[in-house]
């Protein structure tokens, strides 16, 4: 999947994903890049590390085809987030007939996705996983940074995993926090930093709160992938949680050394778990 013949477009949302996936696919051998950005969402840096970089209003579904297929592009993949209900995607005619059916804004962000990834189809682009490429960026078990844990962390991150997988398959969120063995948070559709803020509001004036995050069972990956980086760091040292942990090899962790870095300063826990 990764030769290094291979020609290949992403659809990129905001943050830094798109860059860094970029960087990653072209270190593994992609020679052509083709991104579709959006205007207010993507980051224009992305030009940079691309063969070419196409700008669109979100919402503009026939241009996003055609800016693929014009260019013989058969694979792409969608990187970075980019919420329905924060954009207006739900305006582009192909979506309305999925809305009445949808029943949440979760379940609305999951169907239009797929909607599009079905039209993209049907014009010879099949949207792919980006996680070959992004291996190399998700930790596998055993891995841990800052501070040991001590045994009644070790037991409330146990705990968190067990919930947390729990919500998830019910589609609720993906990220809990605990302390003491009592659910403090749990992650709707605010994500998954306001989600650490107020359980770490509600951990006491002593704060030391536990969050753990998870993919959902059956997870399309093609979508959205689990994603922590510096900026969930400094999320939980400002909301005074002392242990972070996610789900082995199945969530990214971007910028490894920043993080590295920033566990150091806050004295945070940063580890795989599952």
């Amino acid at each position: 999947m990764t030769d290094s013949m291979e020609s290949l477009g992403i659809i990129a949302g905001n943050r830094s994903l798109p860059l860094i996936f970029a960087k990653q696919s072209r270190s593994m051998g992609v020679q052509r890049l083709v991104a579709v950005g959006f205007e207010g969402e993507t980051d224009p840096a992305l030009a940079d590390l691309v063969s070419e970089l196409v700008w669109l209003k979100v919402g503009q579904l026939s241009k996003l085809i055609s800016a693929f297929t014009s260019r013989q592009i058969q694979r792409c993949v969608m990187v970075g987030p980019n919420r329905p209900q924060k954009t207006s995607m739900t305006s582009a005619p192909i979506c309305a007939p999925w809305l009445c059916s949808c029943g949440s804004k979760k379940k609305m962000r999951k169907t239009i996705f797929g909607a599009i990834a079905d039209e993209l189809q049907k014009d010879g682009v099949n949207v792919v996983e980006a996680t070959p490429w992004l291996k190399p960026l998700m930790p596998a078990s055993g891995f841990h940074l800052g501070p040991k844990l001590s045994s009644t962390q070790e037991a409330d991150v146990q705990f968190g995993f067990r919930t947390a997988k729990e919500i998830s398959r019910l589609e609720i969120g993906q990220t809990i926090v605990v302390k003491n063995g009592t659910v403090l948070a749990v992650e709707g559709l605010e994500g998954t930093d306001k989600c650490l803020a107020r359980g770490g509001e509600l951990s006491g004036k002593d704060g030391g709160a536990v969050a753990v995050k998870v993919a959902k069972h059956n997870h399309d990956l093609r979508f959205d992938i689990p994603c922590l980086g510096p900026q969930t760091l400094e999320t939980c040292a400002t909301s005074r949680i002392c242990v972070l942990a996610f789900e082995a090899s199945n969530s990214l962790l971007l910028e490894q050394e920043t993080c590295r870095q920033l566990t150091h300063k806050h004295k945070l826990s940063l580890l795989t778990c599952g």
